[in-house]
């Protein structure tokens, strides 16, 4: 008997992502198998955000689907993830199995309801091996949950407060990784920062990454998310020593103007963030900078819109996430203050800000032109010249090239011929081999040294000693 399928959606950020591959280790255990193909699959389901309106429509939209489907044959429905009181009450009712992402190892006991398969013993959450998505890159949670409640945020009611993982599983699970070749680990977490905070014997986030930092091999090490807040002096410096941490840092700021910052309860001033900026800059003063900001938060005037435009300007992001404020039911936002930004409005300067950044993430772009850069390749596709791949570099620009043979999976030098403003264009550069792969290529040269010698040796006329004298012999009587 063939086992039954499953699909997976998720939404959002990083951390989603992480969760979905817990789920389905934990599907897979129980005895299904993953399909890329939503129509064939037996069991649908979506890991939800809650952070704007938008991700929760999508859900609304897959929900009316399913159902439809449900009409027709035999499908089981599961939502989890990030998920506000407010659609919880909606959304409990319409799907088969709703899940708390925290409570993973409850999920066959909800299964055997529903299918009748037999129950099994499942770990807690962070204890969960999860099924990678990728034979490369890795997204390894360190916590979960958020303690610092900003007003427009849901994570707080949707995953409760931080827990931080135990270093000794962090540490495993990379060595694990790493010994298996990956190449690109990306510690995830709401608050990647205030890692270990919440447990007094841990260690701190600045003592995880330089103990992970210490692992050898051939990779590269991100985090997300940070909060300016916990941004210490200790971790810049750290970041300033790491040699396997990229060249990037993603550190939201929201807005440019102090009392937006207040209302939103991010416990910063634009004085300080501007001040992590330069600390961060002295020990890497290259640094792909990206952020996120919220666009027509309650009440934003356009003075404070100006205000959050100069510090774009001023710092010169090279990349951020753009969000057009959207009320979540439930939050300290939506209790307080009225969403009275017109869309018209919040449309209007979220492209006056896209233009902006156009322009920072161009300048910053074009130091890149003519140098050869270290690229990990992360997709590619087949067209009539050959093959076309993307990859990330070190401060995680996409970029772009064209070659005769697929790379995914494999760092490669790239020459960079062409700036855009959202990514880099190139042409692969012969590569240079690491020792392991010198020794590997010699070893294959040798071999076929000594393969060709014994080819000669056979063709040559043998020879035989009589007397001490070399008679040639022709093999004929």
């Amino acid at each position: 008997m063939s086992k039954p399928k499953y699909h997976l959606v998720a939404l959002g950020c990083q951390m989603n992502k992480s969760d979905a591959e817990r789920l389905s280790a934990v599907l897979e255990k129980a005895g299904w198998k993953q399909t890329a193909d939503e129509q064939t699959a037996d069991l649908v389901g979506i890991l939800a955000c809650a952070v704007r309106q938008s991700a929760m429509d999508r859900i609304y939209g897959k929900l009316r689907k399913w159902q439809l489907e449900k009409a027709k044959r035999p499908l089981i429905t599961l939502v989890s993830g990030c998920i506000l009181e407010h659609d919880r009450k909606k959304l409990r009712d319409k799907f088969d199995i709703f899940l708390d992402i925290k409570k993973l190892d409850q999920l066959p006991e909800q299964l055997k309801l529903i299918t009748q398969e037999q129950l099994i013993d499942l770990p807690s959450y962070f204890k969960i091996t999860p099924k990678y998505q990728s034979s490369f890159q890795a997204n390894v949670p360190i916590s979960t949950g958020c303690n610092k409640f900003c007003t427009y945020c849901a994570v707080p009611y949707t995953r409760g407060r931080e827990t931080s993982r135990p270093s000794k599983d962090i540490i495993q699970e990379v060595k694990q990784l790493i010994a298996h070749g990956y190449k690109e680990i990306t510690l995830v977490g709401q608050n990647v920062n205030s890692y270990g905070l919440d447990l007094k014997s841990e260690i701190k986030f600045p003592q995880l990454l330089k103990t992970i930092d210490r692992i050898p091999g051939n990779y590269w090490l991100r985090f997300v998310t940070s909060h300016p807040y916990d941004m210490s002096d200790e971790l810049i410096k750290e970041m300033g020593r790491s040699k396997h941490l990229t060249n990037y840092l993603h550190l939201p700021v929201q807005s440019g103007d102090d009392l937006m910052l207040k209302k939103m309860n991010r416990h910063y001033t634009i004085k300080h963030y501007r001040q992590l900026i330069s600390k961060i800059r002295r020990v890497r003063p290259t640094i792909g900078l990206s952020t996120d900001i919220i666009v027509g938060f309650c009440g934003e005037t356009a003075q404070q819109f100006t205000n959050t435009l100069k510090l774009v300007r001023d710092v010169k992001f090279d990349m951020a996430y753009l969000g057009q404020y959207s009320e979540r039911h439930g939050t300290a936002a939506s209790k307080l203050y009225a969403d009275d930004i017109s869309k018209k409005v919040k449309s209007k300067r979220e492209k006056v800000l896209n233009s902006t950044l156009e322009t920072t993430a161009l300048a910053y772009n074009q130091q890149f032109t003519g140098k050869t850069i270290k690229v990990l390749i992360d997709s590619a596709k087949k067209n009539p010249f050959g093959y076309r791949l993307k990859g990330k570099n070190s401060e995680y620009k996409t970029v772009t090239i064209t070659t005769n043979r697929d790379l995914t999976g494999q760092f490669v030098p790239v020459r960079i011929t062409k700036a855009l403003a959202w990514g880099l264009e190139g042409e692969l550069e012969p590569m240079k081999l690491t020792k392991t792969e010198k020794r590997a290529q010699l070893a294959q040269k040798l071999k076929a040294r000594r393969s060709s010698l014994a080819d000669q040796v056979k063709r040559q006329p043998r020879r035989v000693k009589i007397n001490k004298i070399n008679v040639r012999y022709s093999g004929k009587k």
